[in-house]
């Protein structure tokens, strides 16, 4: 997994953990617009206790009794987490006061109305976080404060957070396998052993690494939908490329996107070691933060002082390449360090948009902020029945991930053992 650099390195860790309990991590949505009173859709701000977004999809679609596309959502949230958003259900003609009350004791229901729409990806303002970090000293609040407030001043490297690439966080090496048509690397590394995580799953994955996919099929749980599948097909006689190709077509688009998510990282990493993820470079696509809309910046911008005033109010954003069919491109040095960077993944624009083409029309591509605003930033330090925290409030915009900023105030990664001491 790249190894991401600090914006705050300079500042002391405080280690710790987070997503202890579930009600250490909360976020909640902030909705882009109010629900106007009418039309066909219900709207419902629902709080979730340790259910993924999908999983509470389902739950809402069996209860309403419609297809699970009718149910929409803005943004995909925690599952380890308590977490308020809106969801939308396309029901014509009826409002919640229409069906029984939901039973369910991880989801309950705040406020129903009704609007005209669905909702969509991205239909939200930003998310509030109030995250809670166990196996700390009250007194850490100190440290964690300094980073909270520079991250408040200078803002957040934008990078797409761990769990963007899974349990084993190699989703973005099963992306680059599909891309390259390497279905047995695929195969390998989906379902064989695993170094990094030698229990998980250990005698399934062995069995595997031998051969036997019927022992191996037995033993993966059945949770692990997608290595049964494709075992299943190698148990038949079928071909890794077959295998790979019954695995979920969802699936095999998030494996992409995680792809992207990590060539993204990779060119903000570069910036960051360059010292200029903050600022511009000739050949930058910028992005207006309010809008998403982007515009080329040259040699003449560089000059013009109106330029970094904007970015100094975070107006606008350097940005950063999520690769597909139809991604704008950077020009000179920015578009430059935008294709070493997928030269080191050991890949060609040409490749990623001729398999985004294959997946779809939403894997058209985009552009990614590189430096998010952290806003209305709180701090405190507490003790309850399971002991001494520090707790981190902050608002971010949407498809930020509060993990990383979690990371610079922890840095648990930067942190090493002492040596033992030696007369």
């Amino acid at each position: 997994m790249l190894q991401l650099p600090y914006l705050t390195s300079d500042l002391a860790p405080i280690g710790g953990r987070i997503k202890e309990r579930i009600e250490d991590f909360l976020v909640e949505e902030l909705p882009l617009y109010p629900p106007s009173g009418q039309g066909e859709h219900i709207y419902l701000f629902v709080e979730k206790k340790n259910l993924s977004t999908m999983q509470m999809v389902h739950a809402l679609s069996r209860h309403f009794n419609v297809k699970r596309d009718a149910v929409g959502f803005a943004g995909m949230k925690d599952k380890f987490a308590i977490t308020r958003q809106v969801v939308s259900i396309h029901a014509p003609g009826k409002t919640a006061d229409d069906f029984p009350m939901i039973r369910n004791d991880r989801i309950t229901v705040l406020w129903a109305d009704q609007h005209v729409n669905k909702l969509r990806l991205g239909h939200l303002a930003g998310n509030r976080f109030s995250i809670r970090i166990r196996g700390v000293r009250m007194t850490d609040v100190l440290r964690a404060n300094q980073v909270l407030q520079r991250l408040a001043r200078q803002g957040v490297p934008n990078f797409a957070g761990e769990q963007r690439f899974g349990n084993r966080l190699n989703n973005h090496r099963l992306g680059r396998a599909m891309i390259l048509r390497d279905w047995r690397g695929l195969l390998d590394e989906l379902l064989g052993p695993d170094p990094d995580f030698p229990h998980l799953n250990h005698d399934a994955r062995a069995a595997y690494a031998r051969g036997e996919f019927s022992a191996a099929l037995d033993a993966f749980p059945v949770a692990c939908r997608h290595e049964r599948i494709a075992l299943h097909v190698l148990e038949t006689g079928g071909s890794p490329e077959k295998a790979v190709r019954a695995i979920d077509f969802a699936q095999r688009k998030f494996w992409f996107t995680s792809l992207q998510s990590w060539i993204f990282n990779h060119c903000l990493a570069q910036r960051m070691a360059a010292g200029n993820f903050d600022r511009f470079v000739e050949g930058d696509l910028a992005m207006k933060l309010d809008n998403g809309a982007l515009f080329a910046v040259t040699a003449q911008d560089l000059a013009d002082p109106t330029l970094a005033q904007r970015l100094e109010r975070f107006e606008i954003s350097p940005t950063g390449p999520l690769w597909g069919s139809k991604v704008m491109r950077a020009a000179h040095r920015a578009g430059d360090d935008e294709l070493r960077a997928l030269r080191d993944a050991g890949l060609t624009p040409e490749a990623l948009e001729e398999a985004a083409r294959q997946l779809g029309h939403a894997m058209t591509g985009d552009r990614r902020p590189n430096r998010i605003p952290l806003r209305f930033p709180e701090i405190e330090a507490g003790m309850d029945e399971h002991g001494e925290y520090v707790r981190c409030a902050f608002e971010l915009p949407p498809g930020a991930f509060a993990t990383v900023v979690m990371r610079e105030i922890m840095k648990n990664d930067a942190i090493t053992e002492p040596e033992a001491e030696t007369d």
